[in-house]
């Protein structure tokens, strides 16, 4: 009897170690309190047909996108993301997407990527709670075949985009190393109701407090930073907020948020929109494409109307 238990004993120490070697090699917690990391993993299945070596672009636009958000893309690649120049400063749109369960669907984004050549993909289920993944492999897509680019922004599939003030309030800054910027967000807490769409789990995060981020339906980073948080990325919690995740990757490189200017450019909440107003903004939330298309025209359409506040 006794030879038995200490044989089974012995199988279930090797079986547990087996068990702790495979969660390391998969880079999983061990202990129950520790929080995931991030993987740099996943290859590319589409690629934009962007060459950056011979004249690298001023700003990248890294749009989040979903399979069945074709009309968003469509609305911005004839509005502010079919843009190619602002301020005499070249201009990239490029579009971020994982992959869907549907054959159909898949087919269909493999025919856009062809056509437009505006698209980066990888093969991960593209989700809601995989928008770090999403975020990170447009980061990665600039550190490996743009890391020359001045200026990197991710933003949304429903954002309206005001690129030519956005060059132009950059070239003001006159900053282009270690510049974070967006609608800075500098005292969040972590959600920890569970029905609430932003929960996150003491397990995921333990901490009482975020470190500052900017929201996540648009900020803007300098390359070097672009470059420098996919570096780091594998070495903070991974978390599926990805606006947070990219704030914990800043704090730990060290690298202060900043404001674009000093009134309000960047409105997550929305806006309703004049002419006059969106003019003076970056960028706007809740803009569906029936409206980006209108706001367009209407930009173009009074170029040089005189407004009060000019």
């Amino acid at each position: 009897m006794a030879s038995a238990r200490l044989r089974w004993l012995s199988a279930a120490l090797v079986a547990l170690g087996a068990l702790c070697l495979l969660l390391s090699m998969h880079g999983l917690p061990l202990l129950p309190g520790e929080p995931l990391g991030f993987r740099k993993e996943g290859r590319f299945l589409q690629l934009p047909a962007l060459d950056c070596r011979r004249d690298p672009p001023f700003l990248v636009l890294l749009v989040a996108s979903a399979h069945d958000q074709l009309p968003a893309r469509t609305a911005i690649r004839e509005t502010w993301g079919g843009q190619r120049a602002a301020r005499g400063r070249r201009t990239e749109t490029l579009f971020l997407l994982g992959t869907s369960p549907s054959p159909a669907a898949a087919r269909a984004v493999a025919r856009e990527a062809r056509r437009h050549r505006d698209i980066v993909q990888k093969d991960f289920v593209d989700a809601y709670l995989n928008l770090t993944l999403k975020t990170m492999m447009g980061i990665e897509w600039v550190h490996r075949f743009c890391p020359r680019a001045a200026f990197v922004m991710k933003t949304d599939s429903d954002m309206f985009v005001n690129v030519a003030y956005l060059v132009e309030l950059l070239l003001r800054r006159n900053r282009t190393a270690r510049f974070a910027t967006g609608f800075l967000k500098l005292h969040e807490l972590p959600i920890r109701e569970r029905r609430n769409k932003w929960f996150v789990s003491r397990r995921e995060y333990p901490w009482d407090r975020y470190p500052p981020f900017c929201s996540g339906t648009a900020y803007v980073l300098s390359g070097d930073v672009a470059s420098q948080v996919y570096r780091v990325a594998d070495r903070v919690p991974f978390l599926k907020l990805e606006d947070v995740f990219v704030g914990l990757c800043l704090a730990k490189l060290r690298i202060g948020l900043e404001e674009l200017h000093s009134e309000q450019t960047f409105f997550p909440g929305g806006l309703s929109f004049s002419p006059c107003r969106f003019r003076r903004i970056v960028a706007c939330h809740f803009v569906p494409p029936h409206k980006m298309l209108s706001y367009w025209k209407a930009l173009e359409a009074s170029p040089g109307e005189a407004c009060p506040a000019e």
